[in-house]
């Protein structure tokens, strides 16, 4: 269902009520540009915590930001709503660029996002070992990455999930295709990682949530594409990731699996927490069906050297109800 696109005047005076006070609408401003925690505010606009949060309850009440908890956090986004989020955006846009306090705001905003950068950084050091240890088994990224694209193709989409994003790089990289995009993962530390990436991409038009992998908070068919990168083989119950996945699918959505063919490389499981050894055609053909998609297209993208001992696979398949829906109709469906 999509957003409104229009308010009440009620509800048009209470969002006028809401930013009207100096910090709420500098708060607003900040929020333009990405979302942020009560600590990155507190730590901007130099008031203390229970303040903000005081403002904040009453943006979030006019309905013009939304509340995103995230372990111990909660991060702070302006509405997804259309009408709300064009309100906020025109009001913001008022503003002189050259207001001292807004200068001051964007100076420290542009420091706490080169902290949170460096924090990303000092954890991604210190874990790079399991990337690269897994990376220098199998075809290089680049080479993956291109077959993505290929495999979804240059037309626009509205929408898209990545499930399990980790660094945010499918979020980057299909970054010129989607106009709102998601990506949620359980680890809080990856998705500090994830939101750096993002801010140094200049991706605005991306939000990172943490998530249950096995219980979206998205509703049904709310997503024209969702993907599912090297995450699988870290479950316990893939059938079930992929059954969640199908339901917040449109109708005629598409959902990219990319992970490991069948391997033999014990250690991944040993030392790096592995839980299946890879997934054969016909295996991920019955749970992609059993969520009821169609399998549309496999493509593997095999070892080239001595030193490549994984195979990877593609696998894109088709929620089909559109096509029913046609055929029902006696329309064509080419």
């Amino acid at each position: 269902m999509s957003a409104p696109s229009s308010l009440s005047t009620d509800a048009i005076i209470a969002a006028l009520k809401g930013a009207g006070e100096a910090t709420r609408y500098r708060i607003l401003a900040l929020l333009s540009d990405g979302e942020l925690t009560v600590k990155d505010l507190t730590a901007i606009l130099g008031q203390s915590q229970p303040r903000i949060s005081r403002h904040l309850k009453l943006l979030a009440e006019a309905n013009l930001i939304e509340r995103y908890p995230e372990g111990a956090w909660v991060y702070y986004r302006i509405a997804e709503s259309g009408a709300e989020r064009r309100l906020v955006r025109d009001l913001v846009a008022l503003a002189d660029p050259s207001d001292p306090a807004l200068v001051r705001d964007r100076e420290w905003l542009a420091a706490v996002k080169r902290e949170h950068a460096a924090q990303a950084s000092r954890y991604f050091a210190a874990n790079a070992a399991d990337w690269d240890t897994t990376r220098s088994l199998h075809v290089p990224d680049a080479a993956v990455e291109a077959e993505m694209l290929k495999i979804i193709g240059g037309r626009p989409v509205d929408s898209l999930l990545d499930i399990g994003t980790g660094t945010g790089r499918l979020l980057e990289l299909f970054a010129p295709l989607y106009r709102r995009g998601v990506g949620i993962d359980a680890s809080t530390a990856m998705l500090a990682v994830a939101r750096a990436n993002l801010d140094k991409a200049g991706i605005a038009h991306a939000q990172i949530r943490h998530s249950d992998i096995m219980k979206l908070p998205m509703a049904r068919d709310s997503f024209d594409v969702v993907t599912i990168h090297q995450v699988l083989h870290y479950l316990d119950d893939p059938a079930q990731a992929l059954a969640e996945a199908a339901r917040v699918l449109r109708p005629n959505g598409r959902l990219l699996v990319v992970d490991f063919a069948p391997h033999g490389l014990e250690f991944l499981r040993e030392q790096h927490a592995h839980r299946r050894l890879g997934f054969s055609h016909e295996t991920m053909r019955g749970w992609v069906e059993q969520a009821g998609l169609v399998l549309e297209q496999v493509i593997d993208l095999g070892a080239k050297s001595e030193t490549e001992q994984l195979t990877v696979t593609l696998w894109l398949a088709r929620d089909p109800r559109f096509v029913v829906a046609k055929a029902s109709l006696g329309l064509e469906t080419a």
